[in-house]
């Protein structure tokens, strides 16, 4: 090699190493969960869509959230420990984010986050692999330097911790997006039978099928109701055992009408098993009104389906 050649290989070089750093993939943020953790389910869609919550849900606003459309990555962790609090599993997570330099956009416990209806408006992994215990549990959402979002909601039951881990990345520009992959509908399943007890135990929560509503309406057929009878037993045989009733309604009318409507057919059921002997404090009722439908509201067919009430099964009291 001549001298002249030499000197302008040596010019060169910064500019092909820095060229060559710049094509390599930057080093991606890894989330260290506690050493008990273990991944109960994991879900990737490319190209698929995630609406962050961005902030607590609002009775003028309900919740705001952010869409971004690419790379989606759903996970949801089990932690088998009795010791640990809601907040001390979401405490060293968040301190990796904020170290990581990831911008906190999310950061809030059950109430202030919006309870029940921040529950049911964001996207939770279905159970046994999540669980939201709605009065103990916390939400954050954070974005990276480089435009991704993730997100954390934590809570538990009394022997398990739950972690559901969410990554979104919006796709390149130009990108050919890759066939996406179809997740597994979760059934919905309208127990009337002895299978609801079954059913609510395995997956946490069953549509009580033989309660049906006109639109609008919110009283329950005189006469015995076979799911709801099943349900008394099933609490009166273990006073420790808790559930919640959610009310659903179609989406004719406003939201604030319709979550009433919601709240008071759960709150029929309630009252059913208050009348057998269940004690109040066995059972709670709220309603969704028309955000967390199963069906479509277009036709007449889905707007029945969409107005039912759920039962939901709760952590025991210890």
């Amino acid at each position: 090699m001549t001298t002249t050649t030499r000197r302008r290989a040596e010019r060169l070089l910064p500019g092909l190493v820095l060229a060559v750093l710049a094509a390599l993939p930057a080093q991606a943020f890894e989330l260290s969960l506690p050493g008990s953790a273990k991944l109960a389910e994991e879900r990737i869609t490319d190209p698929g869509s995630y609406a962050v919550p961005l902030a607590p849900w609002t009775e003028m606003e309900g919740l705001l959230t952010e869409t971004v459309e690419g790379r989606i990555q759903r996970q949801a962790w089990r932690i088998e420990t009795t010791g640990l609090t809601v907040l001390q599993i979401m405490a060293p997570l968040r301190a990796q984010l904020e170290d990581a330099g990831w911008e906190i956009l999310l950061d809030c416990a059950a109430r202030a986050c919006g309870g029940f209806d921040f529950r049911f408006a964001t996207e939770v992994m279905r159970g046994p692999a999540m669980y939201v215990d709605l009065s103990s549990y916390r939400a954050l959402s954070a974005r990276s330097p480089e435009g991704e979002f993730l997100t954390l909601l934590v809570s538990r039951s009394p022997a398990v911790g739950f972690v559901q881990v969410i990554r979104a990345s919006a796709a390149a520009p130009g990108a050919v997006p890759a066939p996406e992959e179809t997740a597994e509908a979760e059934p919905v399943i309208a127990s009337s039978t002895p299978d609801l007890i079954q059913t609510l135990e395995a997956r946490g929560h069953a549509v009580l099928g033989d309660l049906t509503f006109a639109s609008g309406a919110d009283e329950l057929e005189p006469g015995d109701i076979a799911s709801l009878d099943a349900l008394a037993d099933y609490l009166a045989a273990d006073p420790a055992r808790r559930v919640l009733f959610v009310g659903h309604t179609d989406a004719t009318g406003s939201v604030a009408a319709n979550v009433e409507i919601s709240r008071r057919r759960a709150r029929a059921a309630r009252s059913y098993l208050q009348a057998k002997g269940v004690p109040e404090s066995q059972m709670e009722a709220d309603g969704a009104g028309y955000l967390a439908p199963v069906a479509s509201n277009l036709s007449d067919a889905g707007r029945e389906q969409n107005r039912r009430v759920e039962v939901v099964l709760l952590p025991a009291v210890e």
